[in-house]
């Protein structure tokens, strides 16, 4: 049997936060929330005659996009009508970027298992308005137009990409360059960011471009990953049946876990490009680009190399900064003065672990119960030795579930810490007393026995016992009796 190399490129649709649409006045509005077809005018509906305004903000963001992929910003754009017919489409074309788009040649690296690093090849990323929303009911569709000739920015990469582990190390960078950006929220349960994935597959060694399917309909990055790793098996056993590809678009079906023909794919010449009479070229001065560069905020990789900095491993600061509300929430908890590391360590070894389990995604961290000052608190009550690692576990899940302030919990649990050396010295010589015969096991050079000693005080001392104490106490009885 063939095995076969998948070659994947991604196409992301990021809706830009500004104030107005992109060829009008109308504000951008959340179209999952606001009541449908009140943020409309008759331009952004399409009516005849009406003429499009270009969005100066629009513009100076999607630049932010492209100097952060290290693109290119051309200093000639031109905007394009794209013809299709489509009932969220009002005017029957889009006013896209097609020959002279706005940011081109541009790079992003991505890190890979093992800690190796990838960089994938941006080709283009231009600047369209978004279209209207449709919501099927039955038989009957609706439309709300609120979200039609919303600014919209297309970044296409370059089909670098060899797994869909990669695609998804890809889609998570970008997201969060986006977040970083302040121009997205990276939000695709609500459509403003969504990633449609060109997939095929090749002899493994080979350097051929063979037929590409376009999945749509993703969701959520996982989605994303899901639906590349059937269409790859998918295209795989077509070809070993002795089937071809066919050019087309496909819906991922997230309760089948499949793919699923939705049309015959459009070629270019499908949409009859042509340039949009209505608008001029845009010239973008070299000044203009290098003043938005200066004010580029702090980037992922940016961040990482910081965290990493003040001591924080690659691996840890990386999983840090590829959410911006992660990274967020990780810096508000040091700034109340604990150490970076433990904060690193609990994030990813605790946290994660209970947002997973209650179906939290890590953009969601600010809706968990653990503010930053009370998870510093947390760490500062093991660091002062009032609780052991294990027993702020239980109380960090108390937090999550319930909030509130861990010292309290700690009261009201009676989970203090026994510290105290009388109480722990009198457990220590009554299991020593107990077990003679190891004493003298110890006393003999077999040091080994004071692990199965220190066993038993702690089950006496109880889950609340202070490991370090009790193993000093411990040491000192035990050399005691070898005299």
């Amino acid at each position: 049997m063939t095995t076969y190399e998948p070659v994947i490129g991604l196409e992301v649709h990021a809706e830009l936060e500004t104030h107005s649409k992109m060829f009008c006045g109308c504000a951008v509005v959340d179209s999952t929330t606001a009541a449908p077809n009140t943020v409309v005018c008759p331009v952004c509906l399409g009516m005849p005659g009406m003429l499009p305004v270009i969005n100066k903000q629009a513009i100076e963001f999607a630049m932010r996009v492209g100097l952060a992929l290290n693109c290119e910003i051309t200093p000639i754009n031109q905007f394009a009508r794209k013809s299709y017919f489509y009932p969220d489409l009002p005017k029957g074309y889009q006013i896209s970027q097609y020959a002279l788009p706005l940011a081109i040649k541009g790079w992003l690296e991505i890190d890979l298992p093992g800690g190796t690093t990838k960089r994938i090849g941006i080709r283009r990323a231009h600047l369209e308005e978004d279209t209207g929303k449709s919501t099927h009911i039955g038989s009957t569709s609706l439309m709300d137009f609120n979200r039609s000739g919303v600014p919209l920015l297309e970044i296409v990469s370059e089909p670098e990409l060899r797994s869909p582990e990669e695609a998804e190390a890809y889609a998570r960078k970008l997201r969060a360059i986006l977040q970083y950006l302040g121009v997205n929220s990276g939000d695709m349960s609500k459509g403003v960011l969504r990633f449609e994935a060109n997939i095929s597959v090749r002899p493994t060694g080979s350097t051929e471009f063979r037929t590409r399917t376009e999945v749509k309909n993703l969701n959520s990055i996982r989605s994303m990953a899901r639906a590349s790793e059937f269409e790859i098996k998918r295209q795989g056993v077509a070809y070993d049946r002795g089937e071809s590809i066919k050019q087309a678009t496909m819906g991922w079906d997230e309760v089948r876990q499949s793919t699923v023909v939705q049309r015959i794919k459009e070629n270019e010449d499908d949409y009859r490009y042509f340039p949009e009479p209505d608008l001029p070229i845009v010239e973008i001065k070299r000044e203009w680009v290098e003043q938005v560069r200066v004010h580029l905020p702090e980037l992922p990789d940016a961040k990482r190399d910081r965290l990493m900095a003040i001591g924080l491993s690659r691996y840890d600061a990386s999983v840090l900064v590829a959410e911006s509300a992660i990274s967020h929430y990780f810096e508000a908890t040091v700034a109340h003065g604990v150490d970076p590391k433990q904060v690193a360590n609990w994030i990813i070894n605790n946290l994660f672990k209970l947002m997973n389990k209650s179906g939290l995604e890590r953009e969601d961290v600010s809706l968990t119960r653990v503010t930053p000052e009370a998870f510093a608190d947390l760490i500062k009550l093991v660091d002062s030795g009032t609780i052991n690692s294990n027993t702020a576990k239980t109380v960090f899940e108390a937090l999550y579930n319930e909030g509130g302030n861990p010292a309290a919990i700690v009261a009201a649990r009676g989970l203090a810490q026994v510290s105290d050396e009388g109480l722990i010295r009198e457990k220590v010589q009554a299991i020593l007393d107990a077990n003679p015969t190891e004493v003298a096991r110890f006393a003999a050079g077999e040091e080994k026995v004071a692990k199965l000693l220190m066993g038993q005080v702690m089950r006496e001392v109880g889950k609340g016992g202070n490991p370090q104490v009790i193993q000093k106490v411990l040491t000192e009885a035990l050399n005691a009796r070898k005299t």
